[in-house]
């Protein structure tokens, strides 16, 4: 199964341990065992750091950080610590303003499950759980406890 992460960029670390348990969750009794990750903001980096902490436990699972943006030779920061990083086919051709919005629709597009943290009903972590509804997909919403 692969799962992808939508969540603002100001994601609270009270949502933590109910993440970090939710993806412990479903690697063991729903067999998840590829994560995309995109790279901007604070939901995206809690994100990868727990899968990072889970790969000890399950060594199977495969982390991959998908780029929005071709990386520099010297911009290794967001990418560190993963396996593998995905530059979808056409993003070198997307203007670098729209870059963003066009991973996250090839994120839901290649997804079977969309693990979202959304507060308020705006902003690219809403629209992206909106067009994952919309587009039949599995969402599950972690908030805090």
């Amino acid at each position: 199964m692969i799962c992808t992460f939508f969540g603002h960029r100001d994601a609270s670390i009270k949502i933590e341990s109910t993440l970090k348990s939710f993806l412990e969750e479903i690697i063991q009794k729903e067999k998840a065992d590829i994560f995309y990750i995109g790279s901007q903001g604070d939901f995206d980096f809690m994100a990868k750091r727990l899968l990072i902490q889970l790969k000890n436990k399950y060594p199977h699972i495969k982390i991959i950080i998908v780029l929005a943006y071709m990386p520099k030779m010297t911009d290794e920061t967001n990418i560190r610590g993963c396996i593998e990083t995905i530059y979808p086919d056409g993003l070198e051709y997307t203007p670098r303003r729209y870059a963003i919005d066009r991973r996250n629709r090839w994120l839901v597009e290649h997804s079977d499950l969309v693990i979202t943290y959304v507060t308020r009903n705006f902003g690219g972590a809403a629209k992206f759980k909106s067009l994952a509804i919309s587009k039949g997909k599995r969402v599950i919403e972690i908030s805090e406890k």
